[in-house]
């Protein structure tokens, strides 16, 4: 079976209906025919909520099926059931934020030096992000949150678009990772375009405008061997 995921074409959706289509009791997971939670891939750590008044602790993508592990008590939905999920939408937003400005620092860094993304990891307005320089350039963390704050202050318009996988691959401004991490089974890949500035191919949520952001402080940076420089942030209020 394959989970309808709401969030690929709409990150603000706070609350849906589902089906649930199959049980794993052993686990306390249920997998639904549609879901907006979205599930722990790309550096991006799952969403939270409620799924028939249960606490949602985690979300993970097995093949096409979306299953969600409920805690409390309670007994949980059976195969069949109609139930309601509710996001938290404070993480989900602040997830939403972050992952915006490491598209922007991407965008940035591409833009200004040409250097690929090697690794990276978020949480909820905190993440790291490393990339291919051998070294950082001299005075590189002041430089690189300037730059990156006024492409965020400029308000830019954040688009999502479908393409065919064989268009999208053809497109190597589209991969900017070091490898490309899309799995042979998705013919079809979702593009993020930070309009005028970065286009990548992406599943995870973001805001809507580069404003809605707010701004990154650059914590720190370090060296994580030849060739993989990491950067620190935190996404603050304006």
């Amino acid at each position: 079976m394959t989970t309808d995921q709401l969030f690929l074409r709409d990150a603000y959706l706070r609350d849906f209906d589902a089906a649930v289509v199959d049980v794993d009791t052993e686990g306390r997971r249920v997998a639904l025919d549609r879901t907006a939670f979205y599930p722990t891939g790309g550096g991006q750590p799952h969403d939270t909520g409620t799924v028939a008044n249960l606490p949602v602790t985690d979300v993970r993508k097995d093949g096409g099926a979306v299953w969600h592990t409920l805690g409390g008590d309670d007994a949980l939905p059976s195969a069949g059931d109609s139930v309601h999920g509710e996001i938290d939408w404070g993480r989900r937003h602040a997830l939403m934020r972050t992952h915006t400005a490491l598209h922007v620092l991407c965008g940035v860094i591409w833009n200004e030096w040409g250097k690929a993304v090697t690794g990276g990891n978020m949480e909820p307005l905190s993440a790291r992000m490393d990339f291919e320089f051998d070294p950082l350039p001299e005075g590189f963390g002041p430089t690189v949150e300037e730059r990156v704050n006024a492409e965020l202050a400029a308000a830019r318009t954040v688009e999502v678009s479908f393409l065919p996988r064989g268009t999208a691959l053809a497109d190597s401004d589209l991969i900017r990772t070091k490898v490309s991490l899309i799995p042979e089974s998705v013919r079809e890949i979702r593009v993020v375009d930070i309009v005028g500035l970065d286009r990548q191919a992406d599943g995870g949520t973001h805001v809507r405008s580069t404003d809605e952001v707010g701004r990154i402080v650059v914590v720190k940076t370090e060296s994580k061997g030849k060739g993989n420089k990491r950067i620190r942030l935190r996404v603050v209020d304006r």
